[in-house]
């Protein structure tokens, strides 16, 4: 009998997923249209120009956010310069070589070197080796706090004191005083996983999202501590509440961004995996919704070396879960709930 009701159950399971699986791909785009970290429609133009060999399209978008103060988005497109210019750095070369005191080519410089000592078998060594090019960086522009943030990045991985590294984050704070990528970094200090632990990492996340400004992304900060916590095990109740309280945060933060818009595409990518291991499927859902085209390496590099298959696999079981979930057939005169049609 038992034997009997488990098939049963399966069985239904089935059938829901079989009927309701090709409903919850509206909204959806395609697999073949989904990007992984896929620039803006202004870094865009300056990594073709790279690829080239060209320095002067990424000159001319640096200075441009450092002369508007456009704090977040120049830690965004320094990082993703200085990601592609560890594969390709003939056009930074010539940057440097052209204008070996330009702010913005030492900060693509300081990054880039901070990146390949993080990947040396002598990291702490290599990153020690890094600290003149963060000054140089840092000496640029004195309001600019992704210099501090690259600082901060750089502490962790030389074993900095949490002294030295609070000294640091007033520099960083002192600049931009809600500058997401410095938060980022600051939290990452304070995670179980390197100087401090769990509930040190979610005090400091939930004190600078109460303290942040509306429409900022550090008020979803919470979601980070939430998924370094995830990654440690097992959960008490305590842990779970507060993992699904910081998720609930994050989901509001999302709401305020427009479907599609690839900015908050990486808190997205994070909150959904975080919702999925909540197996909060129609929460995840909408998520990837919202996700649209903008797959983003974070988190997914956290589990593979193929981020994308990760994050199409992780779609594609929530799409399954919520469908699996679904009554076979619609009582009269009652709409499916949000999250389960387009």
């Amino acid at each position: 009998m038992v034997r009997t009701m488990s098939l049963l159950r399966a069985l239904i399971s089935t059938a829901r997923t079989v009927r309701h699986t090709p409903q919850l791909v509206a909204g959806l785009p395609p697999d073949d249209a989904v990007l992984l970290d896929a620039p803006d429609e202004r870094l865009g133009p300056a990594l073709v120009s790279a690829a080239l060999g060209e320095y002067e399209q990424a000159a001319k978008l640096l200075a441009t956010t450092r002369e508007s103060a456009e704090w977040e988005n120049r830690d965004r497109y320094v990082m993703r310069l200085a990601a592609f210019a560890h594969g390709r750095d003939a056009w930074l070369t010539a940057w440097l070589r052209a204008t070996p005191r330009d702010p913005d080519a030492l900060l693509v410089k300081a990054e880039l070197a901070i990146r390949r000592a993080w990947e040396s078998p002598a990291r702490a060594e290599r990153l020690r080796e890094t600290g003149p090019l963060i000054d140089a960086a840092a000496d640029g522009d004195p309001r600019d706090p992704v210099p501090w943030r690259v600082a901060l990045d750089h502490a962790r991985g030389t074993h900095a004191t949490h002294s030295a590294f609070e000294s640091l984050w007033e520099q960083a704070i002192r600049r931009s005083s809600h500058h997401y990528g410095c938060h980022v970094a600051a939290l990452q200090y304070l995670s179980a996983q390197w100087y401090g632990s769990h509930r040190e990492c979610f005090d400091f996340a939930e004190q600078a999202a109460y303290d942040a400004l509306p429409g900022s992304l550090v008020r979803a900060l919470p979601v980070r501590a939430a998924f370094t916590q995830l990654l440690g095990g097992e959960l008490t109740s305590v842990q779970a509440d507060r993992i699904d309280r910081a998720a609930d945060l994050a989901i509001t933060v999302s709401a305020e961004y427009a479907a599609g818009d690839p900015w908050p595409a990486e808190v997205r990518n994070l909150l959904a995996y975080v919702l999925a291991e909540r197996e909060r499927w129609s929460a995840a859902l909408e998520q990837f919704r919202l996700i649209g085209p903008y797959a983003t390496s974070f988190p997914w590099t956290c589990f593979t070396d193929d981020p994308l298959g990760r994050f199409l696999e992780t779609r594609d079981r929530v799409r399954i879960q919520v469908a699996s979930a679904m009554p076979l057939r619609n009582r009269p005169g009652r709409r499916p709930p949000r999250g389960h049609y387009a």
